[in-house]
């Protein structure tokens, strides 16, 4: 583990905000992410199941957590299994967590190996009226790969066919979407491990560089202060490609006179930053990137401080779209006849800003969390306008990471340079 212990508190708290939500005389059981194979003998590295580090802190494969705040006995309230550790498999892989060592990270009291599993699992069934099950409900995931959960939801629905089953993924989703303070502690850190990386870089961006080269030092910096590495695919995107939403080949190299947007983010105890800032290659804009910088890092103010509790996302992005098309006017990029002429199917706008606005961060990049209804505090959500002219191959995309207060923001990238004079002179000096 190579972060900070989180204190067990604040899973405590977790567990105890979803029992608020479940039926009477219902369980809820999560499980760890599977390790997922590559080639040959090799996995992929491991990446826990956000719902389950969420409630228990346990970062390891092979663990289930259950719920059952109604139990009649106290053993059964709170269950966490783990794997164990033979001769062999430490002398290979080293020693996996101890039960203590489980105890400890999540106040859960009661912890058995992962063997008992379904032993334990049958006698609650005897039980309980209602199970809730997991299963990744994000709007935009598409699960190709059967996963865990989904095998162990065709499991129980063939073992147990006659109890009631319900989802969990509606409840947590609506509890991670507001952030605990130890949450946003998290988010900053590693927006502070995203800045050190971004530092690194502004003077080294002149070419002849790759942009691999680029994506090398960000991963140096982040990696030695406790980083995992890239809570996301970098993208490191030269010249028209800045062009290019999801660029990730990051194998060019980067041109003087061209831009250079950077939209990477750090990891630090599975929690993600998400920053996006453009450099000139060579350390100097020309005055038409200057200008649509400074045209998006304004709908980025903009935004920022339009932000409060109590507004729909909907209102919201709608007073985005406003100042993106008071933007492309003063660039001579669309017209009123533009404007006048365009259809809800195809707005004018949308030639140049073809994504969202915000969305929700945490333990995932793409967290989970309500973007229908109205903006709360602790939600903790990027702003990334952007404009995107292809025609002239210039992209430019702008992202802070901010938490909502009760009476504004706070960014978690104020220390993050943005201005452009700021970034010439750090460029320069580099």
């Amino acid at each position: 583990m190579r972060y900070e212990p989180i204190h067990p508190d604040f899973f405590i708290r977790n567990r105890k905000k979803i029992s608020d939500h479940l039926l009477p005389n219902s369980l809820v059981i999560f499980h760890a992410n599977d390790l997922l194979p590559k080639n040959t003998d090799g996995v992929f590295l491991f990446v826990q199941n956000s719902d389950l580090f969420y409630l228990s802190g346990i970062d390891q494969e092979e663990t289930i957590l259950i719920l059952y705040p109604d139990a009649m006995k106290n053993e059964w309230k709170e269950i966490l299994f783990i794997k164990s550790s033979d001769a062999l498999s430490i002398i290979w892989n080293g020693k996996s967590c101890t039960q203590e060592e489980a105890q400890t990270m999540s106040g859960i009291n009661h912890v058995h190996f992962i063997d008992q599993f379904y032993k334990i699992l049958h006698t609650l069934m005897g039980v309980v009226d209602c199970v809730y099950l997991n299963s990744n409900e994000h709007p935009r995931a598409d699960c190709t790969v059967q996963t865990r959960d989904r095998r162990f939801i065709t499991w129980m629905q063939e073992v147990y066919p006659l109890h009631t089953y319900k989802r969990i993924a509606p409840i947590m989703q609506k509890l991670r979407g507001v952030k605990e303070e130890e949450e946003i502690a998290l988010i900053q850190q590693a927006c502070n491990i995203t800045e050190a990386g971004f530092r690194s870089v502004l003077g080294a961006c002149h070419a002849p560089i790759l942009e691999y080269e680029v994506e090398a030092l960000f991963a140096y910096a982040f990696i030695r202060q406790g980083s995992k590495g890239f809570a996301y695919d970098p993208i490191i995107a030269s010249g028209a490609d800045s062009c290019t939403l999801h660029y990730i080949k990051n194998n060019k190299p980067c041109l003087n006179g061209e831009l250079l947007l950077l939209d990477v983010g750090a990891e630090y105890a599975n929690y993600s930053a998400d920053m996006t800032r453009v450099l000139p290659i060579g350390g100097r804009f020309n005055p038409r990137q200057k200008e649509v910088y400074n045209a998006v890092l304004r709908i980025l103010h903009c935004a920022q401080n339009f932000l409060m509790p109590g507004i729909s996302f909907i209102d919201y992005y709608n007073e985005v779209i406003g100042w993106v098309e008071k933007e492309l006017l003063a660039l001579k990029l669309i017209d009123r006849t533009d404007i006048k002429n365009q259809t809800k199917q195809q707005p004018a706008y949308k030639k140049y800003f073809m994504h969202g606005i915000s969305h929700h961060l945490g333990l995932s990049t793409h967290d989970l969390g309500d973007t229908h209804g109205v903006i709360l505090p602790n939600m903790v959500l990027t702003v990334e306008p952007g404009i995107y002219i292809r025609e002239e191959g210039l992209g430019v995309r702008l992202e802070n990471n901010i938490v909502i207060k009760n009476h504004g923001i706070e960014n978690l990238m104020a220390n993050i340079p943005i201005e452009v004079e700021e970034i010439e002179t750090l460029m320069q000096k580099g």
